[in-house]
């Protein structure tokens, strides 16, 4: 299956400003790519790339005063097989997890483990250990969250998500992910592209958060917004929360003007695709 994804961004800078972007595929995704990746930014600026903590390509630049388009352009192929599942996985006991995964227990800036660590395990302490305990949590905040582009807010935590009951997809992958944590289960945000393959239509497109977990030795898919197996995600970025991950993190205030994510099955790869419209 092949999947043709990308996105056209407009912001406007009162001044020549900072940004550092991720908003490429994650490389280990590199043998999948079919039509490499199209940039540019209009104006046309000196881009450089490097990788942060989390392994993520990062794309820095400066924006110059007034409006500035953002634009990729890729096609992917994908197996036609949903999220991969492992219903009898294991959790590993502390003491025997990998180093790399510590951070990934430990609180951070939308992730209160300390606040929300005695109802994770009053509400989820005698559930089957592994998947189960696992699903069990994304199957709480999915019905206990509803999901409201209108209240969308950048700054709220997992535990105000707890307690007003209403957000995003990100808020739903804070939430799971920090009570994930709370019950010593690793657990990392990530967001993506998400088309609207096997479901009804997607309408806005948007770039998506779920989260990984890691059970067993190895990292799984679990996503509280949507909670059913999906056909095609394609991960941008890993990290501890959206505070590591963000599409556009500018060193100085900027508006955004325009915003047009897609991703969709295509039948051929467009190899001189202009547009997410034509080509």
């Amino acid at each position: 299956m092949l999947i043709r994804y990308g996105y056209e961004i407009v912001i406007n800078c009162v001044q020549p400003t900072a940004l550092v972007c991720l908003l490429s595929i994650n490389e280990e995704r590199a043998a999948d790519i079919r039509v490499p990746e199209s940039t540019f930014t209009n104006p046309a600026v000196p881009v450089s790339t490097y990788h942060d903590l989390f392994g993520n390509l990062c794309r820095r630049m400066v924006a110059p005063a007034g409006d500035m388009t953002i634009w990729g352009d890729s096609t992917i192929e994908v197996d036609c097989k949903v999220d991969r599942a492992a219903f009898g996985a294991r959790e590993i006991p502390v003491p025997d997890l990998p180093d790399a995964c510590l951070v990934y227990l430990m609180g951070s800036r939308y992730c209160e483990t300390d606040k929300l660590s005695q109802a994770a395990w009053d509400m989820f302490g005698r559930t089957e250990p592994g998947w189960s305990r696992v699903q069990a949590v994304c199957d709480f905040v999915h019905g206990h969250i509803r999901f409201d582009y209108q209240q969308a807010r950048s700054t709220r935590t997992a535990f105000e998500a707890f307690n007003e009951r209403v957000g995003v997809c990100r808020d739903f992958a804070h939430l799971a992910l920090t009570l994930c944590r709370c019950l010593n289960i690793p657990a990392r945000y990530v967001n993506g592209h998400l088309g609207d393959i096997g479901v009804p239509v997607v309408d806005p497109m948007d770039f998506s958060a779920w989260i990984e977990v890691f059970l067993e030795g190895e990292w799984y898919t679990f996503d509280p917004r949507n909670n059913i197996p999906r056909i095609g995600r394609i991960v941008v970025a890993r990290g501890r929360d959206a505070a590591d991950i963000p599409l556009i993190n500018s060193f100085g205030p900027h508006l955004l003007k325009s915003f047009r994510v897609w991703t969709y099955e295509v039948d051929k790869p467009l190899k001189d695709a202009v547009s997410a419209s034509g080509g």
